[in-house]
């Protein structure tokens, strides 16, 4: 895996911050709760997307195509936050509320388990 420069550092920092907040701030039904997940999101998701492996490791190769896929929840998670708040505008809030009212924190938790056993999993090899 290449090294992150100090940016990509900080802004993977922030997102993961972000991410948090948002999640626990939709707990406690704060408005700007989407808002703040989503952007901690997108940062997040980013930075993992730019860091490459150009190895030969099939292990890490798949494991690098879990944790994108980790990231494709998490913005999923996003998504159905904004959804649970009636911000989208393609989504009819009632039709929504009577089938995946709080779903999101099913992606959130699948997502939050991939991250950690992908990243755990990714030091290990890279140690090997």
């Amino acid at each position: 895996m290449k090294k992150q420069n100090n940016w990509q550092v900080l802004a993977f920092q922030l997102g993961a911050v972000l991410l948090l907040v948002g999640a626990v701030g939709t707990v406690f039904d704060w408005f700007l709760a989407p808002y703040v997940y989503g952007v901690g999101a997108i940062f997040y998701t980013i930075i993992q997307m730019m860091e490459t492996y150009d190895g030969r490791n099939l292990t890490i190769r798949r494991l690098r195509r879990i944790m994108l896929f980790s990231d494709f929840l998490l913005l999923l998670t996003a998504v159905m936050m904004f959804a649970n708040y009636g911000k989208l505008p393609f989504i009819s809030q009632i039709t929504y509320a009577q089938y995946v009212h709080n779903n999101w924190v099913v992606t959130l938790l699948l997502a939050a388990i991939l991250q950690l056993y992908t990243t755990v999993r990714i030091d290990n090899e890279l140690i090997k």
